[in-house]
């Protein structure tokens, strides 16, 4: 080896503080649904910076827990709240306007820790909450009846203040259901958010649906799945409870279809999807012709070397 050769030395990678802090967020951030627990306990290992890690935490757990709808039960179990920016108050306040109630919420450790009655001001005037109690009412039987372990909450996102009609309003509707089984070594996640614009002087209601199924499988391996689908629709203004009624089998239709959809493409995966991931056939278009090999010189070649000809 010359001088030269020996005098290269491989440079020492130096990672800032800035970009620890951002390569951490960025693995919280594209957890799997219910795991950023797991990849923090282990981030927190591998960075070996406690400083690093508390801020990452606290900058990434909130924006995970609102993109995700997280659901935490409150302090005395007497109901909960689902974490979006819907119902966000403050940085770590949540509204849930079925029970009139804020949570407060540690996003790191995700829990409830306290819990307060909401201002007039952070609920809807009581034109509003006619509609809303209303849709509330009627998507939590159908909740009820497609997820067995799907919650939801109905929120006024425009227009709360309106006392009767002649005035536009919007609510959005948010369902989410999860299983969450890393024994079994599996999580996945459904959620739908349909906002609803109320338009009183086209007397119209337009809706706009967002659905996303997200799960992730790890058993000798590491698969995810994340699909979406978007859609419209609307149906007339009409009073609460007829709303409200037309609105759910909206909602009804358009989560059933696209479910049934998955399901047909998923089906069909073995047949159709896999296989088109392998050649059918080699560069040579001719099937290996495995019981005949004698044709092949290299196999007549191999013979020869080793006396075994026939």
């Amino acid at each position: 080896m010359d001088d030269t050769s020996e005098e290269l030395q491989e440079e020492e990678v130096v990672v800032t503080e800035d970009q620890k802090i951002d390569i951490a967020k960025w693995f919280l951030l594209n957890s799997p649904p219910g795991e950023i627990q797991y990849v923090a306990k282990d981030l927190k290992s591998v960075l070996n910076d406690d400083n690093a890690y508390r801020k990452a935490a606290s900058e990434a757990f909130p924006i995970y827990n609102k993109s995700n709808f997280i659901c935490l039960q409150f302090p005395n179990r007497s109901g909960e709240v689902l974490v979006s920016s819907f119902s966000e108050i403050s940085e770590d306040e949540y509204l849930d306007p079925r029970t009139a109630q804020v949570a407060k919420v540690d996003h790191v450790r995700q829990v409830c820790t306290q819990m307060r009655p909401a201002r007039d001001d952070e609920l809807s005037s009581a034109y509003i909450e006619e509609y809303r109690c209303a849709l509330d009412a009627e998507i939590s039987k159908y909740v009820e009846e497609a997820y067995p372990k799907g919650v939801f909450s109905v929120y006024c996102t425009k227009g709360k203040d309106a006392e009767d009609c002649g005035s536009d309003f919007e609510l959005v509707v948010v369902i989410t259901a999860t299983r969450h089984s890393p024994q079994n070594f599996c999580n996945g996640s459904w959620v739908s958010i349909w906002n609803i614009e109320f338009k009183d002087e086209l007397q119209t209601v337009e809706i706009r649906g967002k659905m996303q199924v997200t799960a992730h499988y790890f058993e000798e391996g590491n698969v995810q799945l994340d699909a979406k689908h978007e859609c419209r629709d609307s149906t007339m203004f009409q009073s609460p409870d007829d709303s409200a009624d037309s609105l759910m089998n909206i909602i009804r239709h358009h989560e059933t279809e696209y479910l049934t959809s998955l399901q047909v493409s998923y089906s069909n995966l073995p047949d159709s999807t896999f296989k088109e991931l392998r050649r059918k056939l080699p560069v040579t278009r001719t099937l290996f012709p495995w019981h005949s090999t004698l044709q092949f010189s290299l196999t007549r070649d191999i013979e020869k070397e080793l006396g075994i000809e026939k």
